[in-house]
């Protein structure tokens, strides 16, 4: 469906990570609307938190583990988590079936932040971690420190 006679985004891969934008909220600096498919044991960011973003995670799919500021909940279909700007989160696939959440960001950060990613893991061999820490900043993302064990 589109709105206006917009055209679809196309789906944006990052490894076994699916990105389809519904409404990439960058153009007017308001809400974006994307879906996010999670394979099962994909590669995923690491924790993290946003400076200028609210994010909500609602399961469409399959299971999808996530957590916010060491809450960690197992979300099936029908069932959500808000992250508050600043908070940290995180998001992976442990189970057998791909997971698939529509998520809402407000304002967004936008499809391209997922396309500049993607360009780096797609670069080939592992992905440069610098690179990858420079684009995160460059959209208000920061990584969580690291605490314990992996």
């Amino acid at each position: 469906m589109t709105l206006n006679g917009a055209t679809p985004i196309e789906p944006i891969n990052i490894g076994q990570l699916s990105i389809q934008y519904l409404i990439d909220g960058t153009a007017t600096g308001g809400m974006g609307v994307f879906e996010l498919t999670v394979g099962p044991g994909s590669q995923v960011p690491p924790p993290h938190s946003h400076t200028r973003n609210e994010e909500c995670v609602y399961v469409l799919e399959g299971m999808l583990r996530y957590s916010v500021d060491g809450v960690v909940r197992d979300l099936v279909p029908g069932e959500w988590m808000f992250t508050p700007r600043g908070s940290v989160h995180h998001f992976s696939n442990p189970h057998n079936d791909t997971a698939r959440a529509l998520i809402v960001l407000t304002p967004d950060i936008g499809a391209q932040y997922f396309r500049d990613v993607g360009a780096i893991v797609s670069a080939g061999g592992p992905p440069d971690r610098s690179k990858l820490i420079d684009v995160m900043s460059r959209y208000g993302l920061v990584p969580a420190a690291k605490t314990g064990p992996p």
